[in-house]
């Protein structure tokens, strides 16, 4: 058990740790994105951002992008799924507005798991023959130095160390840790980052890693650096055993952020208002 305090924090005070150029990594749509604290990050005035898709994002990268957040997206994919193509992330590759950094879901996983043990490189063998390894020059294809005969090809991957790490979970103690349940990409994302800023449904009372029900998907608050609690945090996006996806506001999304007057219409409503504040 930690003996210090849990380092909670206001949802501005939390966002204010992640300054201008900051490489972010941040969850797929199915993990727990920090939504709350990406209005925040708008409202803050954010900039040059270097967001890493870990491995994907959608709404919370489109909406970054849109206010003018971003420099760089690192990701496998940004998308919308059903609701179709990511409107501002589309609008901005086309007019060259943000740098891209095309890469895979296992690429990004092995980045990190690079930094989590402290290596500078990852092998991987699966995106040999993609065109990928041609526009990732920093992506360097070597003969195995362990194979008999010398001709077996592996791809090394620099380490991804983001500055932040930025999620959405259900718990956190007074201990500081915070339940992820089965998410591991969420502790990978962690262990990798210099500083992880967690929003968090409720205060769990008690010690998570004292239950037994509750240690094994608790990262531990060795590795968390602020927590605000944040009921609804990832709204309008789904969060497993909470909430479901809001159908209705991703579709009003889709259609307003397809122009640049829709998408001021959508962040002076949901965004700057006293209401969404």
């Amino acid at each position: 058990m930690m003996s210090q305090e849990a380092p909670f924090a206001s949802l501005d005070e939390l966002v204010a740790r992640i300054g201008p150029g900051a490489m972010v990594a941040i969850p797929p749509e199915y993990c727990g994105v920090a939504m709350a604290a990406t209005r925040a990050l708008v409202r803050r005035g954010a900039e040059q951002l270097h967001l890493v898709g870990c491995p994907s994002s959608g709404l919370q990268a489109d909406i970054l992008i849109g206010a003018g957040c971003v420099a760089t997206v690192e990701a496998a994919a940004i998308t919308f799924g059903e609701f179709g193509p990511a409107p501002r992330f589309t609008r901005a590759v086309r007019d060259g507005s943000i740098a891209i950094k095309d890469s895979t879901c296992p690429a990004i996983h092995a980045g990190l798991q690079a930094t989590e043990k402290g290596v500078p490189f990852m092998p991987l063998r699966g995106i040999i023959g993609s065109d990928l390894v041609t526009h990732r020059p920093e992506w360097k294809v070597i003969d195995n130095p362990l194979a008999n005969n010398g001709d077996d090809p592996i791809v090394v991957l620099p380490a991804i160390a983001p500055d932040i790490a930025l999620f959405h979970a259900a718990l956190a103690d007074r201990h500081g840790n915070v339940w992820v349940g089965r998410r591991r990409e969420l502790i990978s994302m962690a262990h990798a980052a210099r500083e992880t800023l967690v929003t968090v449904e409720a205060e769990y009372d008690g010690d998570l890693l004292a239950d037994e029900r509750m240690a094994a998907g608790t990262l531990p608050g060795l590795y968390v650096s602020a927590i605000a609690i944040e009921p609804r945090g990832a709204w309008p996006l789904a969060f497993a055993e909470h909430y479901d996806l809001d159908n209705d506001h991703m579709a009003e999304y889709v259609r307003l952020a397809a122009s640049d007057d829709g998408f001021a219409r959508y962040t002076a409503s949901h965004i700057h208002s006293a209401a969404a504040a």
